[in-house]
């Protein structure tokens, strides 16, 4: 999984004023959970536009004023109500013996029969989470729709999981493809239906030939 570096400063006053001040000079206040004891700390703002305002799942390496280097994953953030200014993150410390939880996004590729018929491709779950060690992460979950027709769908019991463990059922769905007011019937599923009513009239009139 891609990494962003954050380059933080160690906070040593973690009170209201404090943590007010910083935000007047364009800092967020942070905190480092999943260690021996929690890492205060605060970063510019800007810092976090490739970590926040994206769809894609990154881990953190947390880079401090004294020569530290923490690796972490997002784990909370608080925007303000009125401004959506980020107000305060949290992270969680990784460690490479230890898995963690972590939603990883969906992407899907191919063009899916049914949609060429008319059909429409709805997602369920555009995320899905997982649970791996850190080196087992994957940057996101490819899923080749190319043979769903209309009514088909994918839960997440069709899909490989590798070096990680889903954290749903395997019901959940993923995707699925809808029928719709314009959809038209697929030929090839025609010619499949004739072929397995040829062969189901065969077998009678084969076994009485045989009698």
């Amino acid at each position: 999984m891609k990494s962003i570096t954050i380059n933080g400063s160690q906070r040593e006053s973690v009170g209201k004023k404090a943590t007010k001040a910083l935000r007047n000079a364009g800092q967020v206040p942070c905190v480092l959970y999943g260690g021996d004891k929690p890492v205060h700390f605060s970063a510019n703002e800007l810092a976090f536009s490739k970590l926040v305002y994206t769809p894609n799942a990154h881990t953190v390496v947390i880079a401090l004023d004294n020569g530290e280097t923490l690796n972490a994953v997002l784990q909370d953030i608080q925007f303000h109500p009125v401004t959506d200014r980020i107000l305060h993150i949290d992270f969680y410390q990784l460690f490479d013996d230890k898995e963690i939880a972590l939603n990883i996004p969906v992407q899907l590729v191919g063009n899916s029969r049914g949609v060429k018929n008319g059909g429409v491709l709805r997602r369920t779950n555009r995320k899905l989470r997982i649970k791996a060690l850190p080196a087992n992460l994957p940057d996101f979950i490819e899923i080749d729709i190319s043979p769903l027709k209309i009514g088909d769908k994918v839960a997440v019991g069709d899909l490989p999981s590798g070096d990680y463990t889903f954290l749903h059922n395997d019901n959940t769905v993923v995707c699925r493809v809808s029928t719709s007011r314009v959809a038209v019937v697929d030929d090839e599923d025609d010619d499949e239906e004739l072929a397995e009513g040829a062969e189901a009239a065969e077998t009678p009139a084969a076994e009485a030939a045989q009698e």
